[in-house]
């Protein structure tokens, strides 16, 4: 079992080593069967939980907050208890088995093994006696400094006395070890490594050196980095003796001891050596937002599914699809200092993803980026509704003697298993492309909110169809993935059912909805987008029998102009 997490950086004026972490090359290729929520296309299973109950800080860190401050979310839009309790049991069902917590206690979920927790330590000495009677079961507590007016001028408050009381009696009380989290930053705090090592020296303290990263507002630059390697050097210096552990298969924190010490030393290299290839967390930030990757800045707004009645299935759906969406590993230290991504102090500040707010229908499915409806006065209309051609009443089955629109009686069909499977394309241009592989498109991760927009429009179908059968589906699954060689995105859904009249409406709804959510997501980018090839590839069940297509492939050609100022004459 393992904690916290932070990681990845830049280089500039001067050189780093920089390799990728061995564990890396374990990682599986993509996997599109798995049912589990919280496993991604390679094979990372996600069983560890960070979940931020507050953005309120009684320190103003450096690294950690903009030196103007931040923009405090309202605190209707911040996670209610109920909220929280509702994610985190969700998630235990599914397999995470420790939730770290920034903020407060949570009561114990069953099926839930480890409670831990990160804190400043300001008010341990009050509350830490509560939380452990609570069930908290681990301790991480943030300092960068054993000098009271160092400690003073990285967080702009004063309380470094408090804090050291603090973790005292965290080890009093029977925290083994009690972890105490520094980052090391060049020509600040890197003259105290060894003193940091000493502390581990008579009490069971394990303390943890982290890279210094890059996040909005911090001013982060490569020559205030200092390497795991020039650290454990400089460590080696003092104490020849300095020897590497044994460590865990998703420890993010890479443990060092010296012999005879009590306590041991641990460094996490996000920056230098990244641990991407087995990482198993989650982040909550305290507004509701999933984040897959702390250095991502995709986020997906649970909170905004709760609140609009989202159901269990749903939730999961949507946990699934932004898991999938985890990338093989984080952009590197060339790219993450230039990424916009929240403050730490927030982990927010960027437009999560929201399910909008409509007057006339209760949205019970998250991340539909469809515009609100709105209600408009009644226009009559002279139109014809029905067909009065009479060789067509044969075969029309959506309409009466008269040639009056109705909606067929299935009350004497019998129910069977019917399933129908359809696709739709939507050439998207190689700037648009480029974008949804990078995941950088301003209204966030496309292909997941298109897949969940899919299944929206599965379940709304007799809605948005006037004679289409309200009918309870079993099963929609729809995969939607981007061909960079045709620069496309692609859209499958095949919906299942048990009943008595068949689903193709449903899965053709699913893949046009699903297709109109990327126009939506990248217009902005370019309005030349077109939606191609929707259509019906198979169905099964139903007295009408079995149907397939093979999938139509559109060969392309050339779209320029003919220039040519004399007659051509000759073969073709």
């Amino acid at each position: 079992m393992h904690k916290i997490c932070l990681k990845l950086f830049t280089v500039g004026s001067r050189q780093l080593s920089v390799k990728s972490y061995s564990n890396l090359k374990t990682i599986k290729k993509p996997d599109y069967k798995s049912d589990n929520p919280l496993v991604d296309l390679y094979g990372r299973r996600h069983t560890y939980l960070r979940l931020s109950l507050t953005e309120r800080c009684n320190l103003r860190c450096q690294y950690c907050m903009p030196a103007e401050g931040v923009k405090l979310t309202e605190k209707n839009k911040l996670l209610t208890t109920d909220e929280v309790l509702k994610i985190a049991e969700l998630f235990v069902k599914e397999g995470v088995n420790k939730i770290r917590l920034t903020g407060a206690n949570l009561k114990r979920i069953e099926g839930l093994e480890i409670v831990a927790m990160t804190t400043n330590g300001l008010v341990l000495t009050r509350q830490l006696v509560a939380l452990q009677k609570a069930g908290l079961d681990i301790l991480n507590v943030s300092l960068d400094t054993l000098i009271p007016e160092k400690y003073e001028r990285i967080t702009r408050r004063k309380g470094w006395q408090k804090v050291m009381m603090g973790i005292d009696l965290a080890a009093q009380l029977g925290y083994h070890p009690v972890k105490v989290n520094c980052v090391v930053m060049k020509d600040f705090n890197d003259d105290e490594i060894v003193n940091f090592v000493e502390l581990t020296k008579d009490k069971n303290i394990d303390v943890r050196f982290i890279e210094y990263m890059p996040f909005t507002g911090n001013r982060w630059e490569v020559d205030k980095l200092v390497p795991y390697k020039c650290m454990v050097d400089k460590i080696r210096a003092a104490y020849p003796d300095f020897y590497a552990l044994d460590n865990g298969p998703n420890d993010t924190s890479k443990g060092w001891k010296v012999p005879t010490y009590r306590g041991q030393v641990g460094f996490i290299t996000s920056m230098t050596e990244h641990f991407c290839g087995s990482c198993n967390r989650l982040r909550i930030t305290a507004d509701g937002n999933l984040k897959v990757c702390l250095f991502g800045n995709s986020e997906v707004s649970l909170r905004d599914a709760i609140r609009s009645d989202c159901s269990e299935d749903d939730l999961r759906t949507l946990i699934g699809a932004a898991v999938r969406r985890k990338k093989k590993q984080h952009a590197g230290m060339l790219n993450i200092s230039r990424m916009e991504n929240r403050p730490m102090i927030l982990i927010d500040t960027l437009k999560p993803l929201s399910v909008p707010k409509s007057p006339t229908l209760k949205i019970t499915s998250p991340l539909l980026h469809l515009p609100p409806m709105h209600k408009a006065p009644f226009i009559q209309t002279i139109a014809r509704l029905f067909s009065t051609d009479p060789t067509a009443q044969s075969d029309l089955t959506h309409i009466d003697q008269t040639g009056k629109a109705r909606m067929v009686d299935v009350s004497e069909k019998k129910s069977t298993h019917r399933t129908a499977r359809a696709v739709a394309k939507v050439k998207v241009g190689p700037k648009i492309t480029r974008l949804i592989l990078e995941n950088s498109l301003k209204k966030g991760d496309v292909l997941s909110i298109a897949e969940i927009a899919g299944v929206l429009g599965a379940k709304r179908t007799a809605e948005l169809i006037p004679l289409c059968h309200n009918i309870p589906l079993n099963n929609v699954n729809v995969k939607v993935g981007l061909d960079t060689n045709k620069e496309e995105v692609v859209v499958y859904s095949t919906v299942q059912c048990y009943g008595k009249t068949g689903v193709e409406m449903e899965a053709l709804t699913s893949v046009t909805v699903a297709a109109l959510t990327v126009y939506d997501m990248c217009k902005s980018v370019s309005k030349g987008i077109t939606i191609n090839e929707v259509h019906l590839l198979s169905k099964s069940g139903g007295a009408s029998g079995e149907y397939s297509t093979e999938e139509i492939t559109v060969r392309d050609y050339n779209r320029q102009p003919n220039t040519r100022l004399q007659p051509y004459v000759g073969p073709v």
